[in-house]
């Protein structure tokens, strides 16, 4: 297991990137549950935020690919708008402890 880091340190309705052991990825906090995926959009193999830690669309209901405008919904990561709608982004597991934010990736 790989921490990303502390509970404390992804809010409610947040998104961070994490760059570890060469892969990029990002998390998002919704509901309580924490969701993790590779951050890369299925259509280009790009990155999916323009801005460090920006993955959310304006209203921050789901991850939003900067370079396409592929929308996906947050809890499957499923692509339900844009190039690569059906498509869906890779989930990494991942828990939470008191201590932090786990991944499996």
């Amino acid at each position: 297991m790989i921490r990303l880091c502390a509970p404390r340190d992804l809010s409610e309705g947040q998104s961070r990137g994490f760059q570890l052991e060469g892969l990029r990825l990002l998390a998002v906090r919704r509901d309580g549950q924490v969701f993790a995926y590779r951050n890369n959009c299925p259509h280009r193999d790009l990155p999916l935020e323009w801005r460090p830690d920006d993955f959310l669309d304006a209203s921050g209901s789901m991850i939003q690919c900067a370079h396409h405008g592929a929308l996906f919904l947050i809890e499957s990561g499923e692509c339900v708008t844009g190039p690569c709608a059906g498509d869906t982004l890779q989930a990494i597991r991942c828990h939470e402890d008191a201590d932090g934010i786990w991944i499996s990736p």
